[in-house]
């Protein structure tokens, strides 16, 4: 089973999870191909996966062919539904069972379909089963947070290539989502503006970092950009939770996903990358929870282009040196023939 572990020093919490050390990954840096006839998510191979735990289908049978879009439980979970929240001591330390989900959404039957290559309607369909397991595994109270991401690419981290997101439930909210969090109260607190709609203002009165705007989004290069092309897409209008898109702010989305992936392709020649949804806490009552949060969270996108590492100047400071001006990457993005 797993276990998180508190760091004493800065509060940060650690998974340890000692399963995923049988994972089928390599660590060369060659991008893994799997054929169709190999690969456990490809349509056809259905026995290879957990069973689904969600799937889009037109009335063929669970655990068969005949899907669009199919959820499964991860092989080699980081996190589990076994256990429970509490948390205890162990000497100085402070741990907590690794209670929590993992799923692998895979996007399409199809074992080679990169996100610019999808239809508008193809890609609100995933988005949409973003949503619902977002509210699926918001019911758990045991889980504080859901995060949904995307790693293309063995160097952002995928060990397969068909094409397919993850969503983790975890028990205790992450750091680096907290601080995010924390910022946006403090920003609110002080000014009574949730700073990332004068974020969205800014960007668009300036127009030097924007990539691309629909009705429902906008996507830009952030000012302050941590790596080259690193790109966000915000919605226009206020919300905390990715999960209250309605069936046109899914479209909007996707059809801004599908230009700005596109964009990237283009101008970085089909980069890997991560991209992360960075959606509200789940909401129930409990100590230390501030009220203000419907008013001071934005729900976002960020996707990092994986062109450069990290190395010890970054693992050491916290500071990340971009070679790249945000308002050159988005000019190159805006420019770029798609």
């Amino acid at each position: 089973m797993s276990e998180l572990r508190k760091d004493p020093v800065i509060g940060r919490w650690v998974i340890i999870s000692p399963q995923r050390g049988l994972r089928p990954h390599d660590f060369e840096h060659e991008e893994e191909v799997n054929t169709s006839g190999e690969c456990p998510f490809c349509e056809g191979n259905e026995e290879k996966t957990p069973p689904e735990v969600y799937a889009l289908r037109q009335g063929s049978p669970p655990d068969g062919p005949g899907w669009t879009v199919r959820v499964v439980t991860n092989k080699f979970p980081a996190l589990s539904g076994e256990g429970d929240e509490a948390r205890r001591k162990v000497g100085m330390y402070e741990m907590m069972d690794g209670v929590g989900a993992h799923e692998v959404i895979i996007e399409s039957p199809r074992h080679v379909k990169r996100i610019e290559t999808h239809t508008p309607e193809t890609l609100a369909a995933v988005l949409d089963v973003y949503r619902l397991r977002l509210l699926e595994l918001g019911r758990d109270d045991r889980f504080r947070y859901i995060i949904i991401f995307k790693n293309e690419g063995k160097q952002a981290g995928a060990s397969l290539s068909h094409p397919h997101s993850q969503v983790i439930a975890t028990p205790v909210t992450p750091k680096r989502v907290k601080e995010e969090l924390t910022g946006a109260r403090e920003y609110h607190s002080a000014r009574g503006r949730c700073v990332f709609c004068d974020i969205i203002e800014e960007e668009q009165s300036k127009k030097q970092r924007v990539v691309e705007e629909n009705e429902g989004f906008i996507a830009f290069c952030p000012f302050a950009a941590r790596f080259p092309f690193e790109t966000w897409i915000l919605p226009k209008n206020h919300s905390p939770d990715f999960h209250s898109l309605d069936e046109q702010g899914l479209d909007q989305l996707a059809r801004i996903m599908i230009g700005t992936m596109g964009r990237l392709s283009k101008v970085l020649n089909k980069p890997q990358y991560n991209y992360i949804i960075h959606t509200a806490p789940v909401r129930y009552a409990r100590e230390g929870y501030w009220s203000t949060l419907d008013a001071d969270w934005h729900w976002h996108m960020e996707i990092m282009p994986r062109v450069t590492d990290i190395a010890g100047f970054e693992w050491g400071t916290g500071y990340y040196i971009n070679s790249t001006l945000p308002e050159e990457a988005a000019e190159y993005m805006r420019e770029a023939k798609i």
